[in-house]
């Protein structure tokens, strides 16, 4: 199928950071091919019939595809949807993400599952999603690729102590936890991720990274719309924040 409308595809857009970025492009002047991506297609679908009540008017199009990015095969059954009917990728935006440390304290989790779980969405899923729609991208003549990342995830950052997350338990064994603060698979986990937007930057593809932080989703997504929309294509390659450019 071709369109002279871009195509953007989101993962776990049925809900939150997600929902609110395809709000937020609805709102554009620019007609888009948007593509709804969630676990449960059934969840997708609610989903764009909500949104096309509330923007009955708009010029895009939205779809929905079911997508897990801790499945193989779902990741696999997707693209190929996609090049089936777009033929081509134009945007990703990797919004699923997961955040398990306060299972553990609770003791839904073991350790062992919080961290395994976190990772396989946040950092494993992102990189086999990225893999697989790669060839997708790279028929789209201004391919971008957009990660949602933490402001917990900063290394530089990890040094202020002024921020409570930062702030190392008190001496001692068993450590006290936090369950506002703790968020040790969640931090590493995004912190992994960052690693993941070289990958692709020699084939002209603009990876961008886009700093969440306790905003509300409306707020976020803007940012995100902004990069959707090539606004910070000068900062490819980097953690973008509403403070700026966030360091590794």
């Amino acid at each position: 199928m071709s369109t002279q409308q871009k195509i953007i595809l989101i993962t776990g857009a049925n809900t939150g950071l997600g929902l609110e970025l395809v709000r937020n492009l609805l709102q554009t002047g620019t007609p888009y091919s948007i593509i709804i991506g969630s676990r449960s297609l059934d969840n997708a679908t609610k989903a764009i019939t909500q949104l096309t009540s509330e923007f009955p008017s708009t010029s895009s199009t939205l779809h929905s595809v079911q997508i897990d990015v801790a499945d193989d095969a779902s990741i696999e059954k997707a693209a190929a949807w996609v090049q089936d009917k777009f033929g081509k990728l134009d945007t990703l935006v990797n919004n699923a993400g997961t955040q398990l440390d306060q299972q553990i304290s609770l003791g839904k989790l073991s350790v062992r599952e919080a961290w395994n779980k976190t990772w396989d969405v946040n950092t494993t899923g992102a990189h086999i999603v990225t893999m697989t729609f790669a060839p997708l991208l790279l028929s789209s003549d201004d391919p971008r690729i957009i990660f949602i990342a933490s402001g917990t995830s900063t290394l530089t950052g990890s040094e202020n102590l002024a921020m409570p997350f930062n702030q190392p338990p008190a001496k001692g064994w068993p450590k006290a936890t936090n369950l506002m603060f703790d968020l040790p698979a969640y931090r590493c986990s995004k912190t992994g991720m960052n690693m993941l937007m070289r990958t692709l930057g020699s084939d002209g593809v603009k990876v961008c990274k886009k700093g969440h932080g306790a905003l509300d989703p409306s707020v976020g997504a803007t940012l995100i719309r902004k990069v959707v929309e090539g606004e910070k294509d000068a900062d490819a390659g980097k953690i973008i924040s509403l403070q700026g450019i966030q360091p590794w």
